[in-house]
């Protein structure tokens, strides 16, 4: 394997590569094709790309054992119809099972990954031939405004970590950033003066974000309270044995601490709902459009590809389905 490739699957990890993925079998190599397609023809983050090679790596494991020596030329729909058994029956050691959602989310990486050795011209069976398993809405949490404002209410901001957690939940309501874009933020890209700045989102697409007056304050006030000279915006606070490297990568903080930390905050404001960061984006959202913003214009903020995504909002927050409900209801 040539330098250039093992450079370009580092996001996913060269440990979990090793571990799973064997260059000099074809199904294998394959995959990591693939894999590197995302990353660089798609711009896919990290996070996406390492649940890809999971959901693929189980299904060669699954193909591999069922049907040797796991030829994807031989894959028809009856072994397909197999495989989604497995992952309907499947149960791990800890006595889990997978969800709908889970189900799908294997179906989709194993559609995407053929659709792609389509284009290579592998004679595969037809992506589209693929049905996905039919998953249950699932509810919209957000918060109304009232408990936004109890949320963010929280944090003490009478040390560092409380000016930071304080800043973390202003932005991510101010902004309706995802997360991952969240803790990928650095302290140069961010214009205080102008309350803006520009974030590279999912599939690689670029976006201008805002910040509210008082998101812009409580970030100030958390960066004066910083004596580090570290590059990433929201770091962890510890007494290190030994000096992070120049740039404070190792001390940036991870998606996981951030969900944490939003969880924490919301099991003290004792809300209505259980809410997450991405619950704050579709309160940032909701919000906006009750306040009678266009439906373009929060799918712009949102960085949402297709209309469709952003229209999930507006049975929720059009002020005039509930007009015509109290004008016309009961009346006839």
């Amino acid at each position: 394997m040539s330098e250039t490739a093992n450079k370009t699957r580092k996001p996913i990890g060269k440990t979990f590569l090793k571990a799973n993925f064997d260059s000099n079998r074809e199904l294998d190599e394959l995959m990591l094709q693939f894999l590197e397609y995302l990353e660089v023809e798609r711009g896919a983050s990290p996070y996406t790309i390492r649940n890809y090679a999971f959901y693929l790596k189980r299904f060669d494991q699954w193909y591999t054992r069922s049907s040797p020596p796991g030829d994807i030329r031989k894959l028809d729909l009856p072994i397909i119809r197999k495989y989604r058994l497995f992952l309907s029956r499947f149960v791990d050691d800890r006595g889990r099972s997978l969800s709908r959602v889970t189900q799908s989310y294997h179906a989709i990486a194993l559609r995407s990954w053929l659709k792609w050795l389509v284009r290579h011209g592998y004679d595969v069976i037809a992506p589209d031939n693929i049905e996905l398993p039919k998953v249950q809405s699932r509810s919209l949490k957000f918060l109304p405004r009232e408990e936004v404002e109890r949320l963010l209410s929280q944090p003490s901001i009478s040390n560092i970590r409380g000016l930071r957690d304080k800043a973390i939940l202003e932005v991510l309501f101010s902004t309706g950033l995802r997360v991952s874009e969240l803790v990928g933020l650095n302290r140069a890209s961010i214009d205080l003066k102008r309350r803006e700045f520009g974030v590279i989102g999912k599939g690689g697409r670029a976006r201008v974000v805002f910040l509210s007056k008082r998101a812009s304050s409580w970030t100030e006030r958390y960066l004066g309270a910083r004596v580090d000279h570290f590059k990433p915006l929201f770091i962890r606070f510890a007494k290190w044995k030994v000096e992070p490297p120049a740039g404070g990568e190792a001390v940036r903080l991870t998606v996981r601490t951030v969900q944490r930390i939003v969880e924490r905050y919301a099991r003290a404001a004792h809300l209505s709902v259980r809410i997450t960061p991405h619950g704050l984006r579709h309160s940032f959202a909701t919000d906006l459009l009750s306040a009678g913003a266009g439906i373009r214009e929060v799918q712009e903020m949102l960085g949402h590809k297709n209309i469709a995504t952003t229209q999930i909002y507006t049975h929720i927050t059009n002020p005039q389905l509930r007009n015509v409900h109290e004008t016309f209801h009961g009346k006839s």
